[in-house]
């Protein structure tokens, strides 16, 4: 068994004395696992870096093996935000959470390409209110999707101001007040009001966790990841 293919990484994990088993997010494979040999050795560590596009190789006796890699970098996005910590958390919860939320081995080319985008706009002005879209992009790519478009309750829709936790759709202002404590906040930059900054990206990382929770992780027993968290822990102390 054979492919070669494009791939993000996610995660590389040591396994035994020097090798390690790392995750990718491929374009036309999916999330796929597969052993480095020599994976813990100094040159492939640098590799190896969540974030950092690869040229994978991978070949197993039969498919449902765990195989091995042999990978060629080929942009190392990590290297680009280590000295720069919110940037670093926000790749960190990416990895963590695609890691977590997809499927192992089924094709999601829209995931693969939105992580690609995610990646170009790390260095950027606005890179947590792209975080922020990304993760509705997954939402959405699992089935899971908010509508964001218009009142669940036929409000005004130039007045969209919350998000129903039963729902997923879009609550007018006025229509909202009455149980404004009930509903989600709608961050503006999400509707296209407005730029965004710390406080609106802290209510959309409350809006898309809260819908990753309940229909992403919750039904496998599982809690947001660690590094998604800490990332979220940033809001809204941080400059957009």
């Amino acid at each position: 068994m054979h492919w070669t293919d494009d791939g993000i990484v996610l995660s590389a994990r040591p396994h035994g004395e020097s090798s390690a088993v790392v995750q990718l997010l491929t374009r036309g494979q999916g999330r796929h696992a597969g052993l480095v040999r020599g994976g813990q050795g100094k040159r492939a560590r640098g590799i190896y870096q969540p974030g950092n596009l690869v040229a994978a190789n991978w070949t197993a006796r039969l498919a449902e093996h765990l195989g091995n890699y042999t990978c060629e970098l080929v942009e190392s996005h990590a290297a680009r935000v280590l000295d720069d910590p919110p940037r670093l958390a926000a790749l960190s919860a990416a990895a963590a959470v695609s890691e977590t939320a997809l499927p192992e081995r089924e094709p999601h080319p829209a995931c693969f390409e939105g992580f690609l985008a995610l990646l170009a706009a790390l260095p950027g002005d606005h890179w947590a209110e792209v975080y922020v879209r990304w993760e509705l992009a997954l939402l959405a790519e699992l089935g899971f999707g908010l509508d964001l478009e218009s009142c669940a309750a036929g409000g005004a829709n130039d007045q969209l101001a919350y998000v129903s936790p039963k729902s997923g759709r879009a609550v007018s202002l006025a229509a909202g007040e009455p149980y404004r404590d009930k509903l989600l906040p709608l961050p503006g930059f999400l509707i296209g009001r407005g730029g965004g900054g710390a406080a609106e990206v802290e209510q959309g990382l409350a809006l898309t966790g809260f819908f990753l929770e309940r229909h992403v992780f919750a039904p496998h027993h599982r809690d947001l990841p660690a590094a998604r968290r800490r990332l979220a822990e940033r809001f809204p102390a941080l400059p957009a």
